[in-house]
């Protein structure tokens, strides 16, 4: 994980870690907006309301700030599919994969951005977690989607894109909230929004996912 410069003293303050916070909450709200490539050290001091000299005290580079985001929303981001639990109940624990994947695009849209922005410029900074740490947890999770298929509690289907289903739907509703809010009218754009969507996707990925009782 990345450490902020100010992080390596012997010593830090109570500012010191306030500093860091409102330094990461203006690199989170121009990275979200601008991407990497696009946002300037500048861009960022301007908006945690420091000199760029202050700022660079306590991160040296753009990347430093954008990796200690990446390293955040890497965690956070995987936290819901590290608790998809192989002795669930499968419906219980789709149920629950979706509602928190909604409730995280409700919460933290600003970081769901983040990270489509950088896996659209290729993933230069994370290819490899993405390879590894994320790839070994889905491969893990891939395992218990087939476990269930295969004792018949759901219906035989690609784990993989069963996952990244899931993934697109719900982050959907915050990498294009503008989009989702425009279409649906000021009477439907209310936070009610991830209720209705949270509704619909039980429908979608149960009930399809359901095994015909009669074998049909």
């Amino acid at each position: 994980m990345t450490i902020p410069r100010a992080a390596k003293t012997l010593r830090r303050t109570r500012i010191q870690e306030e500093k860091e916070e409102q330094i990461l909450e203006a690199a989170l709200d121009v990275f979200s907006a601008s991407g990497f490539r696009g946002s300037t050290i500048d861009q960022i001091a301007e908006v945690a309301g420091m000199s760029k000299p202050n700022l660079l005290y306590y991160f040296r580079t753009k990347e430093a700030m954008h990796r200690a985001l990446i390293d955040r929303v890497l965690y956070t981001w995987l936290e819901p599919l590290r608790a998809f639990d192989a002795e669930g109940n499968p419906e219980t624990e789709i149920r629950s994969y979706i509602r928190r994947k909604l409730e995280m695009a409700r919460d933290f849209p600003r970081e769901s951005r983040l990270f489509a922005n950088e896996v659209l410029q290729g993933a230069p900074h994370i290819e490899d977690e993405l390879k590894g740490p994320l790839k070994e947890l889905v491969d893990e999770k891939a395992e218990v989607i087939r476990a269930w298929a295969k004792s018949g509690k759901i219906v035989k289907c690609d784990p993989y894109h069963l996952i990244f289903s899931i993934w697109s739907t719900t982050q959907h509703y915050a990498d294009f909230d503008v989009q989702v809010r425009a279409v649906l009218g000021q009477e439907h754009s209310g936070e009610g929004r991830f209720e209705d969507a949270a509704r619909f996707l039980e429908q979608l990925f149960i009930g399809g996912l359901r095994p015909d009782p009669l074998g049909g």
